[in-house]
């Protein structure tokens, strides 16, 4: 075991267990737990809401993936940064006014109806868990590898942390520990960055300059693919910027400040903040190829997720791996903790209060029912961990990113957007969406392999988001003529999102008569 990172990991810990108690004094009923009670900041939510995006999976991940594969893994750090562009734009005020706890509350606003909850609370939880199942994967598998911890020890004990916290704090504890980690997080890759650029006498753009020289200009450069490798990038693309939109533990986050005006502005500071992070990691990537070797990389990971790791080793020594290792195992609770509060809130809000009992639940009950939702989910992710020990995780972040953009995406959008949409065009939609996606998956090279794949593409967002808008269009079409399926009038809708526009004229309205 790694004393030096076991005890730099436990004093992260400690501090974040004394976040959640004091989270714990500031949540007294439902609204506390699900949305911190709706009075975080722009500026706490918008680094919570990096905390979100600046995950161990892309600090991990995506250098791993520059110093293995060159200019083809600087898309996934330009994509993160992208999707937020059209989260700010298109989703964030509207959300923080429509909704109450849950996404599938923003749809309600506009479509009651039980089938449609059900639909998107499921969907939420299949998302939550798969989300959830990465996470814990990720965890003992570092944890074992940078920390010498057992990975069924490693997975247990930060779902027990991560109960702890949802339990004792809810979305306050959460909101406290994503804010201390994103600062975490970031004081611990710009002294990172020191070291590297201070290896390449004090240019940033030193390691970019190394690879080419040693390695060649293709390795920095784009070049071009054959064409379903093209098509996978074009999906891949489509997956991380339709499907943060539909991601329910982060545009939860919308729903827990003041007003609209601080969810626009939070979104902004977000998008600053993992701009610049996402914008680091490329040289990282590059360093740790110069540095490192890519046959060590290799031989620590396969997939090149400890490239960073071993970088930091070996500029900062024992003591720089042991704080990187510390702050990655705080980042993967952070965004437990955020998952569990969305996955706990479509079982009770959604499912248990709203769809088996129809609304006729008390405060506290709702509030003791998502506590034991959550320590229910926390046991399904548990053992579901423990079976995908050995999946790559790649594969299971592209499920839930194609089921994301497919499902819930094109409803938020289209509910809050389109005058025409009705309740059929949004439940036909998200299941169709949802079928979709898992269908495509299941028949791609990630689960038959490559020679034997019916559907070429390991991610599917290509063809399943185009599909899913197309069955919402449909769905519309169909139940123009269908009574209840309208829902609430859309101008009161437009009215409610956009308070400020409630007295322009519409389109309609400034059309002249004939």
């Amino acid at each position: 075991m790694n004393i030096t990172s076991i005890a730099v990991a436990g004093s992260i810990i400690a501090v974040t267990l004394v976040l959640a108690f004091l989270a714990a004094r500031r949540t007294a009923d439902a609204g506390d737990h699900y949305v911190a009670g709706r009075r975080v900041s722009g500026l706490g939510n918008g680094l919570a809401l990096a905390g979100e995006q600046i995950s161990s999976a892309a600090l991990l991940g995506i250098t791993g993936a520059v110093a293995l594969t060159g200019f083809a893994g600087f898309y996934l750090a330009i994509g993160i940064p992208t999707a937020f562009l059209l989260v700010l734009l298109v989703v964030a005020v509207p959300l923080r006014n429509l909704g109450r706890f849950t996404l599938a509350d923003v749809v309600a606003f506009r479509f009651e109806g039980r089938l449609l909850r059900g639909a998107i609370a499921s969907t939420t939880l299949v998302t939550s868990v798969i989300y959830m199942t990465i996470q814990f994967v990720g965890a003992g598998v570092l944890a074992q590898l940078l920390l010498g911890v057992p990975y069924e020890l490693a997975v247990v004990l930060l779902a027990v942390l991560m109960t702890v916290y949802m339990v004792m704090g809810g979305m306050v504890a959460a909101t406290y520990i994503q804010i201390f980690k994103t600062v975490l997080l970031l004081a611990t890759v710009f002294l990172l960055l020191l070291f590297v650029v201070a290896h390449y006498d004090w240019n940033p753009l030193g390691p970019l300059q190394v690879a080419a020289e040693r390695f060649g200009d293709d390795v920095v450069s784009a070049h071009p693919l054959p064409l379903t490798k093209s098509l996978n990038n074009v999906s891949l693309m489509i997956g991380l910027c339709l499907g943060i939109m539909g991601l329910p533990h982060v545009m939860l986050r919308f729903l827990t400040t003041r007003d609209g005006r601080a969810a626009r502005t939070s979104a902004f500071y977000g998008m600053i903040i993992f701009s610049v992070f996402f914008l680091l990691l490329p040289v990282f990537g590059y360093a740790a190829l110069d540095i490192v070797g890519r046959e060590q990389i290799v031989a620590d990971s396969p997939g090149g997720n400890l490239a960073v790791a071993r970088l930091a080793e070996l500029l900062g020594g024992n003591l720089l791996f042991a704080v990187l290792a510390g702050v990655v195992i705080a980042t993967i609770l952070a965004v437990l903790s955020g998952i569990a509060i969305a996955a706990s809130g479509a079982a009770a809000h959604d499912l248990y209060t709203n769809v088996v009992k129809r609304g006729e639940v008390g405060a506290k009950q709702q509030l003791l029912m998502g506590r034991i939702a959550g320590v229910v989910l926390a046991v399904v992710a548990i053992l579901l961990a423990f079976g995908a020990r050995n999946l790559n995780i790649a594969f299971l972040a592209n499920v839930a990113f194609a089921i994301a953009a497919s499902t819930l995406t094109p409803v938020l959008v289209l509910s809050i957007y389109w005058r025409g949409f009705n309740r059929l065009g949004a439940e036909v939609a998200i299941i169709g969406g949802l079928l979709i996606s898992l269908v495509l998956v299941a028949l791609g090279p990630d689960v038959l392999g490559a020679e034997n794949a019916i559907f070429p593409l390991s991610i599917p967002a290509l063809v399943s988001v185009p599909a899913a808008f197309l069955l919402a269009v449909v769905g519309s079409a169909v139940g123009r003529s269908r009574p209840g399926v309208a829902g609430r009038p859309y101008d009161e809708v437009r009215a409610a999102a956009f308070p400020r526009r409630a007295d322009r004229p519409t389109t309609q309205e400034t059309e002249p008569t004939s």
